[in-house]
């Protein structure tokens, strides 16, 4: 029997409340002991309600469980109790890991690597798999251009170019090569669309796009993850120019399904079926569910009472498109047929116990997280460090030795025993003939406003009993002065980072300057190290501190990680995802501007500050030293339908192996609209031994070219005159130029 067939004869079979039931997706809850998250629901109720939900036939789908033996147990439930025998589809946030924890995303993207990015987000779906989850809300290709919104940190920063491929890769990771390959998951990509531009970056708040900023700048990640097959896509909570995302048919059906064609499903974010009504869009919760799935939305995420439950009034009373509802039970049935639900619906729980447990999982993680640290600045070739030189290594910061903060926030099934810390690596690393001490220094920083997301998985911070501030900060100071080399930590705490956790501030939270200030006084040599999800307030540090490495949330062996390239090792080679301002007030910044009419004084629009970013985007330093030459293009010109081929050469002169991104930006100097001054489209990391020389090429053709023009309400590529830079950065100088004709 083919898919079709049996998706038909399932279909026939069902109920409008059957049909609703397959579209419905519950929370299943099961809050911490003493957990007060100020729901508003009875959370001490809730399993009840969704597992008499499961039984009866109205929930097809559940997420927030990942123990294999609960996992069983509630598909026994589902399949069971409907009449149809129908399994339940359980999704998990699966963002950066499950038990083994990888970099968070932005740390990937950081990387410039996608076969990098793509092993990690393998380990993770075989981890999620191998414990009954079979989707992943991953990953979040929202381009993020206000470093204040904290989930900065769960994307790949400010560049389309960049966003999509990393895209790619975490498609391609989570899910294989197509929806059912083994140990993979359905790859889910969100927050369509443009939910990283919210409002002052507040998280939920209202987006206000233009046309060419959609399609040229927001819609493109989702592109790339939509034609490397990802199963589905979730929607976004928030209003995108005055209507919200979830009743947006232009959104969902116009571009998502016919201008994209788009087969998987789509689901709600959380509660944002019923947020229709919450904001003025629909009259209740009846006519939520209907707008929102004649709209192209197949399935709601619902914490308690469900819109979708009302769907079958909406059908009676012909506000639901029938047509529409089957449409979408069908893609739900497809789904779970193609990961083979129907045949093999329950977990292996031995087997899941030795995935978890796989070393082979751990190494991916250790050289992730290496290949992401991007080194900010190394004044006098302070780094690597030499242990035979040192007799002792103050490291100073409470984020040290926090193994909770080395994994970053938004993880669930972690293991805190087997996380390797900084001071643990350092320990490791430098050996018997060197000390290494640790001190806090200062207190962990508290939210002013908790959030439901501090209440999970030992979210929340605290500091050791009878803590004495000064005590603790004269001590870390002492440290540092009688050491050899002080290894600063600083950054912010994980829980001050992503879901409902932004900023308006990019300061060090708390005591940490102070504290890096009097240990930069005592005149021991400082490295600092940033853990970090967003670009912060780094001015000082630039000026004072000798060497910076930004060290992200390494994850599960990111103290491994992290002595590995402190010692020289591995050499960073990671590049910036997004252009680093030097204060709040210049936010956001971005290296893809347009020219302005005064481009002299691009770097003087501020009385108190110059314009320019602190460290530009794609700036990463390296133990290496890489000059560029022979820029070359293949043909002087082209047509509008040709392409051409740029190449140019690079050297690694320096006496050791280490790794270039090598990165090439391109300007149309006059068309149909004016374009951003420099464009990232192509890059390559590549590693050269001491002394190698490669010659890399890069092709330019309609596809990089191409832009989104609201003159004319579509795509055009422009005969024009393009500037050429290749180099490290986006401030790269070495420029060459091409014609292209009209066709």
């Amino acid at each position: 029997m083919t898919i079709q067939s049996q998706v038909d004869q399932l279909i026939s079979q069902m109920s409008p409340a059957e049909k609703a039931g397959q579209l419905t997706q519950y929370f299943y809850f099961r809050l911490p002991e003493g957990a007060e998250p100020g729901l508003d629901f009875d959370a001490d109720q809730q399993p009840q309600m969704v597992e008499s939900a499961l039984r009866s036939g109205a929930a097809g789908s559940l997420l927030f469980v990942f123990d294999p033996a609960e996992v069983n147990r509630l598909q026994r439930l589902a399949i069971e109790g409907n009449r149809l025998g129908i399994p339940a589809l359980f999704g998990f946030d699966v963002i950066h890991g499950l038990r083994t924890i990888l970099p968070v995303p932005i740390a990937m993207a950081a990387s410039w690597d996608p076969d990098t990015i793509e092993r990690g987000q393998a380990v993770a779906a075989r981890e999620a798999r191998a414990v009954g989850i079979h989707w992943t809300f991953a990953p979040m290709v929202d381009i993020a251009r206000d470093p204040r919104w904290g989930r900065i940190i769960e994307g790949a920063g400010e560049d389309p170019y960049l966003g999509a491929a990393v895209a790619v890769a975490q498609v391609r990771g989570f899910q294989g090569g197509e929806l059912g390959e083994p140990d993979r998951v359905i790859a889910g990509p969100k927050h369509f669309a443009g939910y990283g531009a919210a409002l002052g970056g507040r998280d939920y708040d209202e987006v206000n796009l233009s046309d060419s900023e959609l399609w040229n700048v927001y819609f493109p990640p989702f592109k790339a993850a939509i034609d490397a097959g990802a199963g589905n896509v979730m929607t976004a909570y928030m209003p995108l120019n005055g209507i919200p995302a979830a009743g947006s048919r232009w959104l969902f059906t116009d571009v998502l399904r016919d201008t994209w064609g788009f087969e998987g499903f789509v689901v709600s974010d959380a509660n944002v079926v019923r947020s229709l009504v919450t904001h003025g869009f629909a009259a209740d919760l009846g006519d939520a569910a209907a707008r929102a799935v004649n709209a192209g939305v197949d399935m709601e995420m619902a914490v308690a009472d469900p819109g979708y439950a009302h769907l079958p009034e909406a059908l009676e009373s012909g506000d639901a498109d029938p047509q529409a509802v089957d449409a979408s039970v069908r893609r739900i049935l497809e789904a779970k047929i193609r990961l083979g639900l129907f045949d093999a619906p329950y977990v292996d729980e031995n087997r899941a116990r030795e995935v978890l447990a796989d070393p082979a999982h751990r190494e991916v993680a250790r050289v992730a997280a290496e290949r992401s640290a991007v080194l900010l600045r190394n004044e006098g070739d302070l780094l690597p460090l030499t242990a035979g030189d040192l007799g002792s290594i103050a490291v100073i910061g409470p984020l040290a030795d926090s193994k909770r903060d080395t994994l970053g926030p938004w993880v669930f099934d972690f293991d805190l025993d087997e996380t390797v810390t900084v001071v643990e690596g350092l320990r490791a690393k430098a050996g018997e003939g060197v000390r290494v001490d640790h001190a806090r220094g200062v207190r962990v920083g508290q939210r002013l406003f908790p959030s439901l997301f501090d209440m999970f998985g030992g979210n929340k911070p605290a500091d050791p009993e009878g803590f004495d501030d000064e005590a603790e900060f004269d001590r870390a100071v002492d440290l540092a002065r009688g050491a050899d080399v002080a290894v600063v930590v600083a950054g912010e705490w994980q829980n001050m980072i992503g879901e409902a956790a932004s900023r308006s501030s990019l300061e060090l939270p708390g005591r940490q300057l102070e504290l890096l200030q009097a240990v930069v006084a005592t005149g021991t040599p400082v490295v600092l190290l940033i853990m970090n999800g967003r670009p912060l307030d780094l001015r000082w540090a630039a000026e004072h501190v000798p060497a910076i490495l930004d060290i992200w949330y390494p994850g599960s062996q990111g103290g491994a990680a992290v002595a590995n390239l402190l010692f020289g090792e591995v050499s960073p080679g990671g590049k910036l995802p997004f252009s680093w301002p030097r204060t709040v007030g210049q936010v956001p910044m971005v290296y893809s501007h347009t020219r302005s009419h005064e481009p002299e004084n691009q770097q003087r629009r501020y009385w108190d500050e110059a314009s320019t970013p602190l460290f530009p985007f794609g700036h990463g330093l390296s133990y290496g030293r890489f000059d560029y030459a022979n820029l070359a293009v293949d043909q002087p010109a082209c047509t509008t339908d040709g392409s051409v081929t740029v190449s140019v050469e690079v050297t690694n002169s320096a006496d050791r192996e280490a790794d270039e991104v090598v990165q090439l930006y391109l300007h149309q100097r006059h068309g149909s609209a004016v374009r951003p001054v420099r464009e990232l489209k192509g890059f390559r990391r590549v590693a050269l031994a001491a002394g190698e020389s490669r010659t890399l090429e890069f092709p330019l053709g309609p596809n990089e070219r191409r832009y989104w023009n609201a003159a004319v309400r579509g795509w055009v590529t422009d005969a024009s005159t393009f500037d050429v830079w290749v180099g490290g950065d986006s401030t790269a100088a070495l420029s060459t130029t091409f014609e292209v004709t009209d066709a």
